[in-house]
């Protein structure tokens, strides 16, 4: 036996039925008040419109002409009984009903145009915040620029300028380490001096890579490949943590389009992050999936998280939140992003740490 499935009764349908019903009761009243109460006969007369501007204001001309039309159906009868003692009194009566039928439509149809212009504002305004909202994010993104275009032209200036003092340093250290007489006070002190040279070589280096990057290799390059490979290489900066990395690429990754040394350099700089973030016994997780000719990439640590207000900061050159660190590694990783044409952020895990997520195009389409 087949199940029969009612259709739930909506509350437009629940406030026509009320309406509708409201004017065959006034029309039921009509009917039965004699004709020696005419002030009220003029009254219930009036009444009609009451339900009938209601139903065209809140649903429409199609429900002010159906309620008038139900009004003008339960009133035919007295305008029947009303024709047998007065044809003119009966011709008035239907006159009042065509009438009531076109205040009916007139209503509704400047209803219906009233919400149309109020969803057209509606839609307008949902638009220009939109926009808003987009001219904000390129604004912010040419001040960022601005930045980053000064930060280029402090290292085309300096970058050479340090260096070549700094090479001779560590030569002079290096050379002075290598007297077999040196006392091991002068000995700790020429140790510190090569170590402190290592230190800013190794800062100006990623100051001259984030300052003067070089343009993309495009290659096709297999992605589950591209992880393997930096997570063996960021499992060397586990050291002593007892953190465990988990790579969890989708089955049947598509080949994509990037340079995969500088690819390479960006997930390295975020799993080291997450890495030195997420405590001992904790967990990194890198997942890869491809959608809509996209492949997200996202390293997930188990850290204490970022503050929403620096947020926005973080890919921002030399700002750091971490003892010791150069604030280059973020924003050499978004630099490269973008050179790919594509999308890093950063957002909050619901539990504990933060998730990075890497947005890659599948093709190259010349955005380098």
């Amino acid at each position: 036996m087949s199940e029969i499935r009612l259709r739930p009764v909506t509350v437009k349908q629940v406030s026509f039925g009320a309406l509708a019903s409201a004017a065959m009761m006034i029309s039921a009243v009509h009917h039965f008040t004699g004709p020696e109460h005419i002030h009220w006969l003029n009254v219930f007369q009036v009444l009609y419109y009451i339900p009938t501007v209601l139903g065209a204001l809140l649903f429409g001309w199609r429900a002010g002409l159906a309620v008038a039309m139900v009004a003008a159906l339960s009133h035919s009868l007295y305008i029947v009984q009303a024709a047998r003692g007065s044809s003119g009194y009966a011709a008035e009566q239907t006159v009042e009903m065509l009438l009531l039928c076109g205040v009916g439509l007139l209503t509704g149809i400047l209803s219906d145009r009233g919400r149309k212009q109020r969803r057209e504002l509606e839609r307008t305004t949902r638009e220009l915040s939109d926009v808003y909202r987009e001219l904000q994010k390129n604004f912010e993104q040419m001040k960022r620029a601005e930045r980053l275009f000064a930060v280029g032209q402090l290292a085309a200036g300096l970058a050479h300028e340090i260096r070549n003092p700094l090479c001779s340093v560590a030569g002079a250290a290096g050379i002075l380490q290598r007297n077999a007489r040196l006392e091991p006070k002068h000995q700790e002190c020429v140790e510190i001096i090569q170590k402190e040279s290592q230190r800013l070589n190794k800062l100006l280096t990623e100051f001259l890579d984030f300052a003067r990057p070089r343009p993309p290799k495009f290659q096709s390059t297999r992605v589950d490949a591209l992880l393997a490979s930096v997570i063996q290489l960021a499992a060397h900066a586990v050291g002593r943590k007892r953190v465990q990395l988990r790579n969890q690429p989708a089955a049947g990754l598509p080949l994509i389009e990037v340079d995969p040394e500088m690819v390479k350099q960006m997930l390295l700089n975020l799993l080291i992050n997450a890495i030195q973030a997420t405590p001992d016994e904790g967990e990194v997780l890198v997942a890869a999936e491809a959608q809509e000719g996209k492949v997200f990439i996202s390293v997930r640590d188990e850290g204490c998280g970022i503050e929403p207000e620096i947020r926005d900061k973080i890919f921002d050159p030399f700002f750091t939140t971490k003892d010791g660190g150069t604030g280059l590694g973020l924003a050499v990783a978004h630099q490269i992003v973008e050179q790919h044409g594509g999308v890093l952020k950063a957002e909050a895990n619901a539990g504990r740490g933060t998730t990075f997520f890497v947005v890659l195009p599948l093709h190259h389409q010349g955005v380098a």
